[in-house]
């Protein structure tokens, strides 16, 4: 009798290498999750900081806050932290910047 098909013995083997493969990739990908949020706010910084001169080209002046830049429309509402919670704040000189709100 030829039948083709898997037996039960070579679906559990299959079953274990993947399981192996699973459980030497998922520690690699959320110890990276915390480095890709940090570049993900420094993206952030950097385009907001491009829409503060904007702003500022437009206006001839600087924004108080990120508040004014949510709602003069140069950025979406709510665009006021970095994807990993970090603040982003703006100096007096249109510097900006990310702080931490964790403790």
């Amino acid at each position: 009798m030829n039948e083709k098909g898997f037996t039960l013995i070579e679906m559990m083997i299959v079953l274990l290498v993947i399981s192996v493969l699973l459980f030497i990739t998922i520690p690699n990908v959320t110890k990276h999750t915390a480095s890709i949020n940090q570049k993900g706010c420094k993206a952030f910084v950097h385009m907001v900081q491009g829409q503060v001169e904007a702003y500022q080209m437009e206006k001839g002046t600087l924004p108080a806050s990120v508040a004014d830049l949510n709602t003069e429309g140069y950025l979406r509402d709510g665009e006021t932290q970095c994807p990993n919670g970090d603040a982003i704040t703006i100096d007096a000189d249109g510097t900006v910047t990310s702080t931490s709100t964790s403790p």
